[in-house]
């Protein structure tokens, strides 16, 4: 069985600010996210609301902070929620971006590796958006 956590990671030549106010608006999340944010993310009485893979979810960010935080909550159309924890760590000019995996309940092995291989694209989509900006 795969470990029930990875620690997924990208260094990013962009500035931790920069790269967190890209991120921690939800309706940038169509350009890097495909897992999430299939095509549109919509604000929708006080939420953000995506088409995903998955149908459409809602998605909420941690407030707005100096840290770096970007932690989120999916809800799935069953109604089940996703704790995802998620950071931008300033390297000097550059930032990390480190994105917490964590096994579902139920996930099988095969599932949890794709659900990874999905966060590495999302994350190397993210690098590539914010480095031809």
């Amino acid at each position: 069985m795969a470990s029930g956590t990875q620690h997924l990671s990208i260094v990013i030549d962009r500035p931790a600010a920069a790269v967190y106010e890209y991120v921690v608006d939800p309706a940038n999340l169509p350009r890097w996210a495909a897992g999430l944010a299939s095509r549109r993310v919509e604000h929708v009485d006080g939420q953000w609301v995506a088409d995903s893979r998955m149908g459409r979810v809602t998605v909420s960010f941690a407030e707005h902070n100096p840290f770096g935080v970007l932690d989120h909550v999916v809800t799935l159309p069953s109604g089940a929620s996703v704790y995802n924890p998620m950071r931008v760590i300033p390297i000097e000019d550059a930032s990390e971006v480190v994105f917490t995996l964590r096994r579902q309940p139920g996930m099988t092995d095969e599932q949890f590796v794709q659900d990874a291989n999905a966060v590495r694209a999302d994350l190397a989509s993210l690098k590539q958006v914010l480095e031809q900006a």
